[in-house]
């Protein structure tokens, strides 16, 4: 398997087996099992490049309706957590740039994922780590629908911090 082929595989495993297994976001299950989420690879190192990607991949879903979302990974680039997150910025700004606030917006997953004020070690930052630096391009619409009809979406990300600290304590 050569290197792009392993971080795509990598990702969607990462998706299926701990994202959707463990319920972590309970709107991915339905898309995944629809083949509607788009994984998108970009290796340049450089953020003009992947800031260009990142235009390439929301014109992509503007126009792709079967796409319900796109995981956009950057291997080689936004390895530093604060790098990452400046650039979580620009990607954000681009949207806005393009017209498409309201459309589209950003869910954020790094392999060094830190929630303000918690410990870098702290089991709950696990709900927004990956393998690789990534950018998650949601449909706003979408994502509003699937609010609607959850019975609640507030305790989404407390029962996710409970349950990866519960594991951590298991040694899972």
């Amino acid at each position: 398997m050569n290197t792009e082929a392993h971080e795509i595989q990598a990702t969607k495993s990462w998706l299926e087996q701990f994202v959707i297994g463990l319920n972590l976001c309970p709107f991915a299950a339905k898309p995944f099992r629809e083949n509607r989420i788009h994984v998108a690879l970009e290796q340049s190192p450089e953020p003009t490049q992947i800031a260009g990607r990142v235009i390439k991949e929301l014109e992509r879903l503007e126009v792709s309706p079967d796409i319900e979302t796109t995981l956009l990974i950057t291997p080689n680039a936004l390895s530093d957590f604060e790098v990452y997150w400046d650039f979580v910025d620009i990607a954000e700004a681009i949207i806005e740039q393009l017209g498409l606030t309201g459309i589209f917006q950003i869910a954020s997953f790094h392999p060094d994922y830190c929630f303000e004020g918690v410990e870098p070690d702290d089991p709950a930052n696990r709900t927004n780590r990956s393998p690789y630096p990534m950018l998650h391009f949601l449909r706003e619409q979408s994502l509003s629908e699937a609010i609607a009809t959850y019975p609640d979406v507030a305790a989404i990300p407390e029962r996710n911090v409970a349950l990866l600290r519960e594991l951590a304590t298991k040694g899972l």
